[in-house]
């Protein structure tokens, strides 16, 4: 046996894992460090709303706010057309944590949520990753991660994540138009 095999063995069997942490955690770096630009993104309309809501769900456990951003946009465009940018959006960022999960882990297995989330998704995976991207929480990323590290399949994945976020997006949206027009009523705007 050569040098070169056990190499090319370490490779072939982690490199897509460690190309996947990699990816996860540049995406994350650079969304944290760009934060003030995010709201520059306002300005962009549908494709401002877009990129926050594909960066905002790009960070793994660090929070960016696009849910703030769906609201605020769906108050001065059209709700309608902001969630299903948002739902559009939201899914692709996901695919970061779902890529952490799918390159490492033995990185979050510890955790008694994680563990919970990974023995729902075992038993009903499109639908607890339907309902946990349908309603605002801090744990889709471990679900994400679980169906990463399950190898579920990514399209499967994106299918249950788009249709959950933009129905999370869409109401969102509606909350954030319904709100302004409660606030130019009060003031008289």
């Amino acid at each position: 046996m050569t040098e070169a095999e056990p190499r090319q063995g370490f490779w072939k069997h982690y490199g897509t894992r460690i190309l996947a942490i990699a990816f996860s955690v540049a995406i994350t770096v650079v969304v944290v460090l760009n934060a003030d630009r995010m709201q520059e993104m306002q300005r962009l309309g549908y494709l401002g709303v877009f990129i926050v809501a594909l960066a905002g769900n790009a960070t793994v456990v660090l929070p960016v706010p696009s849910m703030a951003m769906t609201f605020a946009s769906g108050s001065v465009l059209n709700p309608w057309l902001v969630g299903v940018v948002a739902g559009l959006g939201e899914p692709l960022g996901e695919l970061t944590g779902y890529l952490a999960g799918y390159g490492g882990s033995a990185i979050i297995e510890e955790s008694a949520r994680y563990q919970r989330i990974k023995a729902s998704l075992e038993k009903h995976a499109f639908l607890t990753l339907f309902i946990l991207s349908a309603i605002p929480n801090p744990l889709f990323d471990l679900a994400g991660m679980a169906a990463g590290v399950l190898h579920y399949p990514v399209y499967k994945f994106l299918i249950a994540c788009w249709l959950g976020k933009t129905l999370k997006a869409l109401t969102v949206a509606f909350i954030g138009s319904i709100s302004l027009g409660a606030v130019q009523q009060i003031f008289g705007l």
